[in-house]
């Protein structure tokens, strides 16, 4: 074939009308994803994440299988053709692309295993957040932030607590074969938190934890709002007891103050606005009942005399 006057090796009529009818087979599977995307998002129930989620994960990959058939059968009508490239092709792909394909194998693990889905906060490869899109290669995540305990130096972060610091994180699927992964709103969209309250050896710590009993009643998930069917399932798949979901305090005894931790169950999302609310309510509970809240700071209440004496005692030549 030849364009302008020049011959084009390797491209003839044939291979010509071949790219022609590829670039169309492609085309094609592009307006046709978008548009079974488009009618999976009118029909599917927007409140359901993961139904929505899965349909457009189906759609992907069966779109992906029809372009990856109709260009072997396009390009590859002889099968001995195929077959003498296919080996070619393997080879050289397992040694050049070895993260991508293990990062397109963990994909494949992630919507097989149930490892997450769309809509799950999962702490993956050190990052923490929301997941928002699951692609063949990539995991993106809406990165929360971190108690500078946990959180690493590099890159820092300002967000200090579970609320998102506005970046958007993509994570390699093959992370999942390295690292392990936290779900933690998988199958149980709850989770044991804690609020430490430090409360100094003379007030009175049975009254201190009535108050941190209370407010974690009034603001925490009860038993009753888990559901019965959900409890069950929670008994019979980790075999946990319904008396661990109520509230409970522990106290821990340290050399300046007893350390009241009151343990609670909460939903996956809005623990720091349920933790400003509890804390403001025990703080105001506990300036009532008298009972400060026990720190490491000293007040100085006086200094004793100092006296100074003159190291020369010899009248000073100016008074006489």
């Amino acid at each position: 074939m030849q364009l302008l006057g020049i011959r084009l090796v390797g491209v003839n009529l044939q291979n010509g009308k071949k790219l022609l009818v590829s670039v169309l087979l492609i085309v094609f599977a592009a307006l046709l994803s978008s548009a079974l995307r488009w009618i999976a998002g009118k029909w599917s129930d927007k409140k359901n994440e993961r139904r929505v989620f899965l349909v457009r994960q189906g759609i992907s990959i069966s779109v992906s299988l029809i372009v990856v058939i109709g260009l072997i059968s396009i390009w590859f009508d002889d099968p001995t053709r195929f077959t003498t490239f296919a080996g070619l092709f393997s080879a050289g792909v397992a040694f050049a692309l070895q993260r991508v394909i293990t990062a397109l194998a963990g994909y494949l693990v992630i919507l097989r295993g149930k490892t997450f889905h769309v809509g799950d906060r999962i702490t993956m490869a050190g990052v923490r957040g929301d997941v928002i899109d699951l692609r063949f290669l990539q995991t993106v995540v809406m990165e929360m932030g971190q108690p500078p305990e946990v959180q690493p130096s590099d890159p820092e972060m300002w967000v200090q607590a579970r609320q998102y610091s506005g970046r958007i994180v993509s994570i390699s699927n093959d992370k999942i074969f390295d690292e392990p992964v936290y779900n933690y709103t998988r199958e149980f969209p709850f989770i044991w938190d804690e609020l430490h309250v430090p409360i100094s050896y003379k007030d009175d710590r049975r009254k201190a934890e009535q108050i941190l009993l209370d407010a974690a009643r009034a603001h925490t998930v009860g038993i009753a709002q888990i559901g019965e069917e959900a409890l069950c399932e929670l008994e019979r798949r980790y075999f946990i007891k319904r008396a661990e979901l109520d509230p409970r305090v522990f106290f821990r005894l340290t050399d300046n103050w007893i350390q009241m931790s009151v343990r609670f169950v909460a939903r996956e999302h809005g623990v720091r606005e349920l933790k400003d609310q509890m804390s403001r309510e025990i703080i105001d509970n506990l300036d009532r009942a008298g009972i400060g809240i026990a720190s490491g700071t000293y007040e100085v209440v006086g200094l004793p005399p100092v006296k100074v004496e003159m190291a020369n005692k010899e009248e000073p030549a100016w008074r006489h």
